[in-house]
């Protein structure tokens, strides 16, 4: 019987999106697509994740040293700001089909873990989330130097929550292989599509690890015995 659920942050819980004005990539004129190409570039975001680059503003700094042109330093104080933001908003803004299922999870006495591969920037609002009162640990990779799908990021969350796997549900979108280190740790594992549609390749390859597949939040409850 499962007595504990841990869940990924990004795409599964939140959604940071952009808003119509003022985001990273107009400060800087050019296009999303161009300024998630620097923001994402996998080197760096394994950098930042891991916690080796601890400081907001040096990750900003990080991702202006690669574009090919000059950022002021008024423009990544700005751009730094506009991330926060967008981070802040995302953790307030929390679908109400979604705390309504935490709810009664901790009603039923099941323990809730959070596993995400986040920096600095994108969990400093977390104590002020609506999701926080939820959640019995909260493991970010910045705070512990582990990223998924690295089993030991499960084992971290497992133990601090006080449950063996064969009792653990791990909740994820699927990115960052997820789900596979989920399953290597002996989890079970539910892929979901309630915040995020994958394409039909991403979905079939993510597949091969689930356990259960939802598309819509409450069907959590089943994958419990609900």
């Amino acid at each position: 019987m499962i007595k504990a659920v841990c869940f990924d942050l990004f795409f599964t819980l939140i959604t940071p999106e952009y808003g119509k004005i003022n985001n990273e990539f107009d400060l800087l004129g050019i296009s999303r697509e161009e300024w998630e190409r620097y923001a994402e570039e996998p080197s760096l975001y394994r950098e930042r994740a891991l916690g080796t680059v601890d400081s907001e503003i040096e990750i900003i700094d990080k991702i202006a040293a690669i574009t090919p042109f000059e950022i002021s330093a008024a423009q990544r104080q700005k751009v730094l700001e506009a991330r926060r933001e967008r981070m802040r908003a995302a953790l307030q803004n929390v679908s109400d089909d979604i705390t309504s299922v935490l709810e009664i999870l901790k009603k039923k006495g099941i323990q809730i873990g959070l596993i995400s591969n986040a920096d600095r920037i994108d969990c400093r609002y977390w104590k002020e989330s609506k999701l926080f009162s939820f959640f019995d640990e909260a493991v970010f990779s910045c705070d512990v130097g582990l990223l998924k799908p690295d089993i030991h990021i499960y084992e971290l969350a497992m133990r601090r929550l006080g449950v063996p796997p064969e009792i653990c549900l791990f909740v994820g979108d699927g990115g960052s292989d997820e789900l596979y280190g989920a399953k290597s740790a002996g989890m079970k594992t539910v892929f979901s599509e309630a915040l995020e549609v994958k394409d039909d390749e991403s979905r079939s390859r993510i597949m091969a690890y689930a356990d259960h597949h939802i598309k819509n939040f409450r069907e959590i409850l089943s994958c419990i015995g609900e």
